[in-house]
């Protein structure tokens, strides 16, 4: 079948291109939605997105700083002490 101009313009029937675009669109909304961005406002919405992702990384390196410290209290005087062993044994030899 010989396609017009407007066919390989688009890349395939209209009707299908018509069909695909509105999935998409549908698709992108219910993402966006989940986002919390609003079409009537949608600067405001990208706004209140990217503050609320900031936010949470802060609160997301806070989380992670506490129990960075919580296990380094362990973790680095064990480890402090195994490599003094180490190097003892090392020296004895």
């Amino acid at each position: 079948m010989q396609e017009g101009f407007l066919g390989r313009f688009l890349g395939g029937p209209p009707t299908a291109v018509a069909f695909r675009l509105i999935l998409l669109s549908i698709l992108v909304g219910v993402v966006l939605a989940a986002l919390g961005l609003d079409p009537a406002n949608i600067l405001r919405s990208v706004e209140r997105l990217f503050r609320g992702v900031w936010e949470m990384g802060w609160d997301a390196v806070s989380w992670v700083w506490r129990y960075f410290l919580l296990g380094a209290v362990i973790v680095l005087p064990i480890w402090f002490v195994a490599r003094l062993v180490k190097s003892g044994s090392r020296q004895a030899r």
